[in-house]
């Protein structure tokens, strides 16, 4: 197994920061975001699990090859939890689910650990915590995307009408546009299913407040935020999470074997040792500021170039992207990979193609295909599938 390493000293500071060397005669890198690894640790191919492939082998540089800043967590035996990676500290209990509008009296008023400086996550912070790990087949929760030895994760009430999959937890961020033609929503993360997803603020039939759950956070301010520099070769490095990023896409989509091995067979800048990004690093760079509704962009900052793709509406959107993460759904959990919407994350509603989940979502295609079958639709939200999927490799800072 080859593993990519990263020195890390974790701070217990509000201000938690760690260094790494880059190469000699280069500022060091001050990493304020550290991207805690996703915890996989076994090897897929197209549909099934396999041995680790060596270099060179078909679906070498998957997420499992790569281990760096493994899950870390102290229970503080007071209702707390510390990340000892990205210094940040957690509610281990969420309570009952409340209201967006509610979240932020809540983080006012309590007081875990004997601190008062509890908020709401930024759904960069909430991500960090995901694991893919976790299994589902549709509605029924197999094994959580969150380490449960630490956090108390419920699943959905059947005897409230709820499915296992409805205890999704919200974060601070609302999203830039909106979904379903109109809907104000809120990103969260659904440790039960593993993806990111938009979600109403309110119903969209009785207007009323959403309720959702909230494990509200403290510590590490800057984490989730990036410190980007083009280092004007064709790459751009983000001192906060210490990795290089290609400026530029691949320019076209492929399938998932063929984005990993894209990934591990690129040279630029004088580097050649790319890697396909996990979905957690892929993750931090979604600009959730942005949106093709409202910045007439991708969910990605200027200092990236995107490739632009013509929707099924005729109009301008953005690629998925494809991330080393197999993402364990469904009848044939193994042949599903992660990717992150960096424009609206459409679906198909009542004849309609309409972003669904908003840009920035994370959600999941299959790993091959007849190319002529796509762009298709799947499931109740008729979710856009184009499994021939964009790609931008990234590296590690040295």
């Amino acid at each position: 197994m080859k593993y990519a390493t990263m020195s890390l000293t974790i701070l217990f500071f509000i201000f938690s920061c760690t260094t790494v060397s880059r190469a000699p005669g280069k500022t060091p890198v001050n990493i304020t975001y550290p991207i805690v690894d996703t915890a996989v640790s076994l090897f897929y191919s197209s549909d099934s699990e396999i041995p680790a492939p060596k270099a060179g082998d078909p679906f070498y540089g998957q997420d499992a090859h790569y281990v760096i800043n493994p899950p870390s967590y102290t229970d503080n035996n007071n209702g707390t939890i510390t990340d000892n990676v990205t210094g940040l500290m957690w509610q281990k209990d969420m309570g009952q689910k409340i209201s967006f509008e509610d979240a932020n009296n809540k983080a006012a008023g309590l007081s875990p650990g004997g601190y008062s400086d509890w908020r709401v996550p930024t759904i960069k912070e909430l991500y960090s915590l995901i694991l893919f790990t976790g299994k589902v087949q549709g509605e029924k929760s197999i094994t959580l995307f969150i380490d449960t030895s630490y956090f108390t994760q419920p699943l959905g009430d059947p005897k409230k009408g709820e499915r296992e999959i409805d205890a999704q937890t919200w974060s601070a961020t609302e999203y830039a546009g909106k979904t379903m033609n109109g809907d104000a929503t809120v990103f969260g993360v659904n440790f039960i299913d593993g993806r990111i997803k938009g979600y109403p603020k309110f119903d969209p039939r009785t207007r009323a407040p959403n309720k959702m759950y909230f494990r509200m956070v403290r510590g590490n301010p800057d984490y989730g935020k990036n410190s980007f520099t083009d280092n004007n070769d064709g790459t751009v490095t983000d001192h906060a999470t210490g990795l290089m990023w290609q400026k530029a896409d691949s320019g076209k989509g492929m399938d998932w074997e063929h984005a990993l091995a894209y990934a591990e067979t690129l040279s630029a800048a004088g580097h050649n040792d790319w890697r396909l990004p996990s979905a957690k690093e892929l993750q931090s760079i979604v600009d959730y500021s942005r949106s093709p509704q409202t910045s007439n962009s991708a969910a990605i900052d200027p200092v990236f170039a995107i490739s632009s793709i013509t929707d099924p509406n005729g109009k301008t959107n953005y690629p998925f992207f494809w991330s080393s993460t197999t993402h364990l759904d469904g009848r044939d959990p193994e042949s599903h990979a992660v990717y992150i919407a960096f424009g609206e994350a459409q679906g198909q509603m009542r004849g309609s193609v309409v972003d669904v989940h908003g840009a920035g979502a994370q959600r999941s295609d299959p790993k091959s295909g007849n190319p002529s079958d796509y762009p298709s639709y799947f499931g109740p939200q008729g979710d856009i599938r184009y499994v021939f999927n964009y790609i931008r490799c990234v590296r590690n800072v040295q």
